[in-house]
């Protein structure tokens, strides 16, 4: 059956979601290969982001020649720590390749088209609305050298973001989709103030997934965070970043001595500050921010424009006396307007994009 080119570029975004977050400062791309309107190879970007996505498919099989290539974003043009996209496409003998969005990325932006031209390919942008959505992160990497930040806060039916038992808010379901954003993100950014309070491990605890554990941030200026954390216990597996302006101090060399990475700001008191630890972040290799901390630390980044996208899961039942920190039904408003299809067994989880 002869299919449609939006077809293909659907095949080749189910690809790209598998390994969104895992693939370091490149984007998650998804491919396939399509020869006499079969499916001949498929491929992802690897984890960590290299190889490419379009290497991986093609240098699956060897009986390329005439074959359709389609592909989520731009083929690459330019030499990095590996040879162009573009190269092994005029080795195959590639007829034709098609995209769904361009490269920002300024040694590959619309560049394809003439080097593909001169070798006798075919090249066409297939411009997508349904997943207008899904580079949004990787855009923004490009033109402000920053990761893209997203979070999430738990609400109790009323309002409240803090349980004073230290239970949890919100239900077993709502929690799993937590781990799956987190798995969705290359590192988590958190405070000392609440992972002292919540002693949380911040990782992955779902099956399958469960192996993967982000790399975290932890914005501890003064260096209080606590030595006997459940967290302490996983910093051999995974690299932990302690965001602090002192320097120098006992304190430092204890927390060096146990694994922490330090990383040396002036302060983190204005928008400006902010933007330059977020570069920091960047500039190490991150792409993929994920905040988890309390509303206070939240609604800073908020009221600074300090955020992109924010995750808000409501739970069904009441903290009443047992809650704190309620946040006004006012206030609130501009944020839950239509929760998301998804069956939380009760709980409702709405998605604010800034």
């Amino acid at each position: 059956m002869k299919r449609n080119h939006n077809y293909y570029i659907d095949l080749a975004f189910q690809l790209a979601e598998r390994n969104l977050g895992l693939t370091g400062l490149n984007p998650s791309v998804g491919s396939v290969l399509i020869k006499n309107n079969t499916l001949i190879s498929s491929g992802v970007t690897s984890k960590n982001g290299r190889p490419h996505s379009e290497f991986n498919t093609l240098n699956k099989t060897k009986n390329c020649s005439g074959a359709t290539l389609y592909t989520t974003l731009e083929p690459c043009t330019h030499y990095g720590k590996t040879p162009p996209c573009s190269n092994i496409i005029i080795q195959k003998k590639i007829k034709s390749v098609y995209y769904a969005f361009e490269d920002p990325d300024k040694r590959t932006f619309k560049k394809l088209k003439k080097i593909l031209k001169k070798n006798g390919i075919f090249t066409k942008l297939i411009k997508t609305k349904f997943y207008k959505k899904f580079y949004r992160g990787y855009f923004i990497n490009k033109k402000l050298n920053i990761p893209y930040i997203s979070g999430k806060i738990a609400l109790s039916r009323d309002n409240l973001t803090i349980n004073k038992k230290k239970e949890w808010i919100t239900n077993d379901l709502s929690r799993k989709v937590v781990h799956l954003l987190r798995y969705k993100h290359d590192c988590i950014l958190s405070t000392s103030k609440s992972i002292n309070y919540d002693n949380s491990l911040l990782n992955c605890r779902i099956d399958g997934i469960d192996k993967h554990k982000p790399d975290l941030f932890i914005i501890d200026l003064n260096l209080n965070l606590k030595k006997n954390l459940s967290l302490n216990k996983l910093i051999g597996k995974r690299k932990t970043y302690l965001v602090t302006n002192i320097i120098n101090s006992k304190k430092t060399y204890i927390y060096k001595k146990l694994g922490f990475k330090i990383i040396l700001i002036k302060s983190l008191e204005t928008k400006k500050d902010f933007i330059s630890l977020y570069k920091k972040i960047y500039k190490i290799g991150y792409s993929r921010v994920f905040i988890e901390s309390g509303l206070t630390f939240i609604n800073t980044l908020i009221e600074n424009k300090l955020i992109h996208d924010l995750y808000i899961f409501k739970s069904d039942k009441k903290l009443l006396r047992n809650g704190k920190n309620n946040i006004s039904s006012k206030s609130l408003k501009k944020f839950l307007s239509k929760p998301i299809t998804i069956n939380l067994n009760g709980d409702k989880l709405y998605k604010r994009e800034f």
